[in-house]
């Protein structure tokens, strides 16, 4: 038995998809009203990484994004800027070079996303180019290819060498939680991430058919609470994937609320990967 599955014969995924779809709804059936307040939208916002990941993406374009995020506070004194700033790693030095906000970190989808089919070696050197441009995080894609097939060493191996190269800065691993079966595959797939070296786990790309789903972000956040209660680790979470409402972004702040804890709803534990949801929070702050 490999290392990954003893411990993976400790966490065992305790709920049906039937269960799983009942306690979500019971969450927030019970929960979801208390939390439409400006204070929880000032959370939100704090937690967005502002995505731009288009094939017309130039580096005017995201210059541009880079100066909405500059100006923020001047326009709407008194609220929270973005987390970071998810761009393509081409445009890492754009974003570490026109960025002026201290606090706003410089994210980068990088290892041949957003499939993963690419040689691991090809992987590396991708993120090794982005974290010399400047990238403070990046964001992975597990290879669904080596998921399917078992193959958790090749996996973990892959992931393992792929935080090394990060040199310390934050790994977020993508599940895809669209590509995968039921609650037990998304479990599964979050505590391999975590095995692997993962700080952060994400739900989608946002190039899939489907994002997040609140099922599988209250499954991943159950194996996060596991996994903190066995090795006292917290391991983020980051939503992405066709959040671009205030009442989707308060449902998944709910879940992650009744499941993890308040200590969870911050940057540093939790993230959404949106665009639109700027727009969207911004008219709430102007109501």
């Amino acid at each position: 038995m490999s290392s990954f599955e003893t411990i993976l014969s400790k966490f065992p995924c305790e709920e049906s998809d039937s269960l799983v779809k009942a306690n979500v709804e019971k969450i927030l059936n019970t929960k979801l009203k208390e939390n439409e307040t400006m204070e929880v939208y000032k959370t939100l916002f704090s937690c967005i990484d502002l995505t731009s990941l288009n094939s017309g993406d130039n580096d005017e374009s995201i210059q541009k994004l880079v100066q909405q995020v500059n100006i923020f506070g001047e326009e709407h004194p008194g609220f929270p800027n973005v987390a970071g700033i998810c761009v393509y790693p081409c445009f890492a030095e754009i974003v570490r070079d026109s960025l002026e906000e201290d606090n706003v970190r410089n994210v980068v989808v990088a290892g041949g996303f957003p499939t993963s089919q690419t040689f691991t070696a090809v992987k590396v050197a991708e993120v090794a180019l982005a974290i010399a441009d400047g990238a403070e995080e990046v964001d992975i894609v597990m290879q669904q290819g080596l998921f399917r097939a078992d193959d958790y060493d090749s996996l973990i191996e892959e992931i393992s060498e792929i935080k090394h190269t990060c040199r310390g800065k934050l790994l977020k691993v993508i599940l895809e939680t669209s590509m995968l079966q039921d609650a037990s595959e998304i479990a599964k797939a979050s505590l391999l991430a975590i095995f692997a070296g993962a700080d952060f786990i994400k739900t989608s790309t946002g190039k899939a058919d489907r994002g997040a789903t609140p099922e599988a972000v209250y499954v991943m956040c159950k194996v996060i609470k596991k996994y903190n209660q066995q090795f006292n680790t917290k391991i983020g979470l980051k939503v992405s994937g066709g959040v671009s409402t205030s009442e989707q972004a308060v449902m998944y702040y709910t879940i992650v609320k009744e499941v993890l804890g308040e200590e969870w709803l911050n940057k540093d534990l939790f993230r959404i990967g949106t665009s639109r949801l700027v727009d969207t929070l911004i008219k709430k702050f102007e109501e």
